[in-house]
């Protein structure tokens, strides 16, 4: 899994037993690999430069070798069945999205089955194509905590929140009980999250981001500052689409230059904040993302949703990996011809039915 951030390549190692909805899913280990000279290559097209077709076919031949060695290396000599890869997302207004990736080199480097293109599909039938991780995240979260939201901190925040009605002699952790009940599963996108802060650092401090978010942390919102994005932000929140290209407030950036950086930054979380806190509808909610290692941004989730916010480390899945173990689960749910996209979530047109995903690319 890439993200929107650019922050690097994450591989998870994902053991499944069972198939289908009844799969149980257990993270076995993890590794983030930089991206190194890709980075801005990638930023690049990300950001709609003029490229050329050589160099896009270069970027997207080298970005298939990182992963194969990303691969092995969290594999460390012992198999897997098969890939499945997100790619890097260049450009998304649907219904136009491409997530970057070329699979051969990766299949010709490892000898095993890619699935690759996850969103085509659901886009092609009239979605929106995201998110696509609620169905994974109630896979892999459900036995811990029902009712529950999870909140990924990425380059945008989104959320993924399910009930499942269960009888009181129900075994959480059988998939028979889950499966009998019906699949309450909700999530969408909330508004623009690292994107923003990223740019933010990247503009006003030089770095590529505010490390552990410790200048936030420091800095004192301005209320002005908090209720003017605040409002940009629940416009987002509200526009019950999938954000991606053009939402990432480049004009917000510029109404506040002239504000000291810490104070940006703070009141940036705050309102991040608050608009996520209004989508979680009181209910238990955990982090993971990058953006849950910003200790400005995670304070202010904490104090706008007013109870204690674990990440998904507190059950075992290491929030950098959630997205990737989720991209694990997901392709093991194509390979089971199980549609990986909710029709509500990702606003299939009333008619229309969830397409199976994927693109397969095979070995010899």
């Amino acid at each position: 899994m890439t993200g929107t951030s650019l922050d690097g390549l994450d591989c998870a190692l994902v053991e499944i037993a069972g198939r289908g909805l009844s799969m149980r899913a257990t993270f076995v280990r993890g590794d983030s690999m930089d991206l190194g000279p890709l980075k801005p290559r990638l930023r690049a097209i990300a950001e709609q430069e003029p490229v050329t077709a050589g160099e896009v076919a270069g970027v997207m031949r080298e970005f298939s070798l990182l992963h194969a060695e990303a691969v092995r290396h969290v594999l460390a000599g012992e198999e897997c069945e098969f890939v499945c890869v997100h790619g890097q997302t260049v450009f998304h207004q649907p219904p136009l999205s491409w997530q970057l990736f070329q699979a051969a080199p990766l299949v010709h480097a490892l000898g095993v089955p890619v699935v690759y293109d996850l969103r085509q599909a659901d886009l092609a039938a009239g979605g929106q194509g995201a998110p696509i991780t609620p169905i994974a995240d109630w896979v892999l979260f459900r036995r811990f905590h029902d009712p529950m939201t999870v909140v990924n901190l990425g380059g945008f925040a989104n959320y993924t929140q399910w009930h499942t009605d269960m009888l009181p002699d129900e075994d959480p952790a059988s998939p028979v009980g889950w499966l009998s009940r019906p699949l309450d599963v909700r999530g969408g996108d909330i508004c623009v999250c690292n994107q923003l802060l990223d740019q933010l650092a990247r503009e006003r401090l030089g770095r590529p981001f505010d490390e552990d978010g410790r200048i936030a942390a420091s800095g004192v919102a301005d209320p002005t500052v908090v209720r003017s994005l605040d409002a940009v932000l629940e416009n987002q929140a509200r526009s019950n689409r999938s954000l991606g290209t053009g939402d990432e407030l480049g004009r917000w950036i510029e109404s506040v230059a002239g504000l000291p950086v810490p104070t940006v930054l703070r009141s940036a979380c705050e309102a991040i904040g608050s608009t996520i806190a209004r989508r979680t509808y009181d209910l238990p909610v955990m982090l993971a993302g990058g953006g849950a290692r910003n200790a400005g941004l995670v304070m202010a989730v904490r104090a706008a949703c007013g109870h204690t916010v674990p990440t998904t480390d507190s059950v075992g899945l290491p929030i950098e990996f959630r997205e990737a173990a989720c991209f694990a689960v997901l392709g093991a749910l194509c390979q089971d011809r199980v549609p990986i996209t909710l029709p509500r979530v990702t606003r299939l047109p009333p008619e229309r039915t969830a397409p199976l995903a994927g693109v397969w690319a095979l070995p010899k």
